[in-house]
């Protein structure tokens, strides 16, 4: 894995003894001001004089997206809150990003970078997306998200994506942005190498938290994630290489970590899986799986390994959740678990879904292979497995060992498997 040897060589790459305090450019930290333009004249400045810090001393500092440039780390200091403007007119002009997994022009990120190296955002503050029902989340177009009817909402919008994705239109034809309600995510470093988020707090995004797209040697580091909006996914890499997620902590209205490598048409076009992915030392609270692969996966995920994790949230679903169907398609392969302490998820401690959303309805059989799960405790849940994949297609090579299961309400689920091994496993019903 090149993450660990990365994280350990970044730091001082990213750290010169050249510090850009945005004050200096004219940011104010009173929650007023608008310190958007600052914040680009600094980062400006610090990628023309050859890197360093842009530093974010203490105080409350409201400003729209911050586009990183190489060599540029964002340093929010411990009494110190960005916010994030939430009139979605500031996030334009669009840019190119991938949205659930489909290439278009859209909203930019609340922070962005696009072809860039050696970029960070470090440091012991907070960093606030400002999502709320009346911001941003109605959108969704779900009552629990604030929408009654007559609001608008993406629903329009995403169905539009989808078709253009499918009918292989042009990525700069698919422009959306102002009028289709499609909400930006937190971060979204695209096509970037050597990205750091380190020690930083984030809080209600607009949608999902943290999605590095199509990276190499991506480190998230003792980084807290807190947000229960709709899609408030945590960290989702796409179409990465060398991902390492360390000592954070997760409080999600979605995947606390999803995985991914594109959707249906687009994601086969991209052709670029998700590989090399660490996750380690992490807790996760609120959520629909402590670690997802999925549902997006077309281009294939492989080499997941996840050790020391702890888990526990009557509103988490499951441990690990692989999701896909016959429209999705994908290859999964090579996913390792060992020591994770799951006090209790409210559905199944592992779930291999074949039939997510659409089901068995295309031409594109999804394959999953070689899932291994050793020293797992769980204290509570609805089943200790659960797993429906498709006859021509069984998800093969799935091994246990060593792992405890108490106080599981039903009995295991597990429709076309092959290979299934069970070592020194104990489930215990209720």
């Amino acid at each position: 894995m090149l993450s660990q040897r990365y994280y350990k060589e970044l730091l001082p790459r990213l750290s010169p003894q050249i510090d850009f305090d945005v004050t200096r450019f004219g940011a104010v930290g009173d929650g007023k001001t608008d310190c958007s333009e600052a914040f680009k004249e600094a980062i400006n400045k610090c990628n023309t004089d050859g890197g360093g810090r842009v530093v974010v001393p203490k105080g409350i500092y409201l400003t729209g997206a911050i586009h990183l440039k190489s060599n540029v780390n964002l340093y929010v200091s411990k009494e110190a809150t960005i916010k994030f403007n939430t009139d979605p007119k500031i996030y334009l002009p669009v840019v190119f990003v991938r949205w659930e997994g489909v290439e278009c022009m859209n909203y930019s990120p609340l922070i962005y970078a696009y072809e860039r190296e050696n970029i960070a955002v470090t440091g012991e503050g907070v960093l606030d997306g400002q999502g709320a029902n009346d911001k941003w989340w109605s959108w969704k177009g779900k009552e629990e998200a604030g929408w009654v009817a007559g609001m608008p909402n993406q629903n329009a919008a995403r169905k539009k994506l989808f078709e253009l994705g499918e009918k292989g239109v042009p990525v700069a034809e698919r422009i959306f942005g102002h009028g289709f309600y499609l909400r930006p995510n937190f971060f979204e470093p695209y096509k970037c190498k050597n990205v750091l988020v380190q020690g930083v707090k984030f809080k209600d995004s607009p949608m999902w938290f943290l999605n590095p797209v199509l990276c190499k040697n991506v480190s998230i580091i003792g980084v807290s994630i807190d947000g229960l909006g709709p899609n408030n996914d945590g960290c989702d890499p796409e179409s990465c290489t060398d991902v390492l997620i360390k000592n954070c902590y997760f409080n999600t209205g979605d995947d606390c970590i999803a995985i991914k490598s594109g959707r249906n048409n687009d994601g086969r076009r991209v052709n670029v899986p998700c590989s090399n992915i660490i996750v380690q030392g992490c807790r996760m609270k609120n959520g629909h799986g402590g670690v997802s692969i999925g549902s997006e996966l077309s281009g294939g995920i492989r080499n997941v390994y996840a050790e020391n994790d702890t888990m526990d949230s009557p509103n988490l679903e499951r441990m690990l959740r692989i999701k896909t169907n016959s429209i999705r398609g994908g290859v999964v392969e090579n996913v390792y678990f060992r020591n994770i302490k799951v006090e209790q998820v409210a559905d199944a401690v592992l779930q291999i879904d074949f039939y997510y959303e659409e089901g068995d309805a295309g031409s594109f059989t999804p394959l999953v292979q070689n899932v291994e799960l050793k020293k797992i405790e769980s204290g509570k849940s609805k089943f200790a497995v659960w797993i429906r994949a498709y006859d021509r297609s069984p998800a093969t090579n799935v091994h246990f060992e060593n792992c405890t299961f108490t106080n599981v309400a039903r009995p295991n689920v597990l429709e076309n498997v092959k290979d299934l091994s069970m070592i020194n496993v104990r489930i215990m019903n209720k």
